[in-house]
């Protein structure tokens, strides 16, 4: 078992301890019970990018707001958040908004309802003494993506084409995540590599490498993306949407007043209302995970609102990258009704 499997075994039985005590009370229970119950799988859900999911459940806004959520996170070789969601498996996916995209592309109506970053989150990781400064430096080199075909892949093929460079200037690399990119670095199977926290950390702290591009910010992707990337969000079937308006806006109005919550506290407040095994792990201790968050937190939208040109920029990377392959209608990917709303209970103005 690696590192990061070991973390997230820690993390589920954390978590399913902590239930099991929250429903002992008889009042809770029956609290709980008078509650509609929504389930949503998250692609990870102790990343840094991905944690407003659980800072929501931690906070009480689930419950505040009017509804029972179940969070669960995606495991290594097993089905992914999104996939679950439009299967049925689960109600909402904490996901990538890019997934709209492809769903749509293959027949199936999926939409994000709240937006909660503006940028990927992830650092391009160089080794040490490489002297890497941008993806122009990338050619003849080889470059560390999670896998051919990802996400992460697709970042780096935009990224090199801004810099004129084609994939026969250099060379793609799947090299996973954690530790299995860490040992690629250090042993020169890569000179960079695409990666999240708490990895980016690990890396820094072991000097096996530096952040060279910072796509962990929305300031980042503009600079280096030429404009906001939106990323993480709420996705759900249109249909299930469609079928349950009130439980989508119990939801999206959680998920506000969390991205509300993110934006007027630091990242040591945010730190505290988490899992402890989320901000403290084998890969990295709390004092680290807060360092890099109050680095990373700029990557969080404060109204949970999709930023201007966001989906043309993804279809642009997608595009460039050859995964478009059928017409998108990029006005049914996104519905920001349930956000607007949630921002005017809130009192606060888009």
């Amino acid at each position: 078992m690696t590192i990061i499997n070991k973390v997230f075994s820690a993390l589920l039985a954390t978590t399913a301890v902590t239930a099991a005590l929250a429903v002992t009370a008889p009042a809770a229970l029956a609290a709980d019970q008078k509650l509609p119950t929504v389930t949503m799988m998250v692609g990870g859900i102790d990343k840094q990018i991905y944690l407003p999911y659980q800072l929501a459940q931690d906070l009480g806004f689930f419950k505040k707001y009017g509804v029972n959520m179940v969070l669960t996170t995606e495991q290594e070789g097993g089905i992914g958040a999104e996939d679950a969601m439009v299967s049925g498996q689960v109600d909402f996916a904490g996901a990538w908004y890019v997934h709209t995209i492809d769903f749509q592309m293959h027949g199936k109506d999926v939409i994000d309802v709240v937006q909660l970053s503006g940028a990927p989150g992830e650092r391009e990781m160089c080794a040490t003494g490489s002297n890497i400064t941008t993806p122009a430096d990338w050619k003849g080199k080889s470059v560390g993506v999670t896998d051919l075909g990802s996400g992460t892949d697709d970042l780096t093929l935009y990224l090199a084409a801004r810099y004129k460079l084609t994939t026969q200037d250099f060379n793609r690399v799947g090299v996973g995540a954690g530790e299995t990119l860490i040992s690629s670095l250090q042993h020169n199977r890569i000179v960079c590599g695409m990666t999240t926290q708490p990895t980016v950390n690990a890396i820094t702290q072991m000097n096996a490498g530096y952040s060279a591009i910072d796509l962990a910010t929305t300031a980042g992707a503009e600079k280096w993306l030429g404009g906001a990337w939106p990323a993480a969000a709420v996705l759900a079937r249109a249909d299930w949407v469609k079928a349950h308006p009130q439980e989508t806006q119990d939801v999206v109005n959680a998920m506000v007043a969390t991205m509300r919550w993110i934006s007027t506290h630091s990242a040591a407040d945010i730190a505290d209302n988490l899992p402890v095994d989320f901000v403290s792990n084998p890969l990295s201790t709390k004092a680290e995970y807060v360092k890099a968050l109050t680095e990373d937190k700029g990557q969080f939208l404060a109204d949970g609102m999709m930023p201007p040109g966001g989906p043309q920029k993804v279809y642009d990377v997608e595009k460039l990258a050859g995964r478009i392959t059928a017409p998108v209608n990029l006005a049914e990917t996104w519905d920001p009704q349930y956000v607007i709303a949630a921002n005017k209970l809130e009192g606060f103005s888009n």
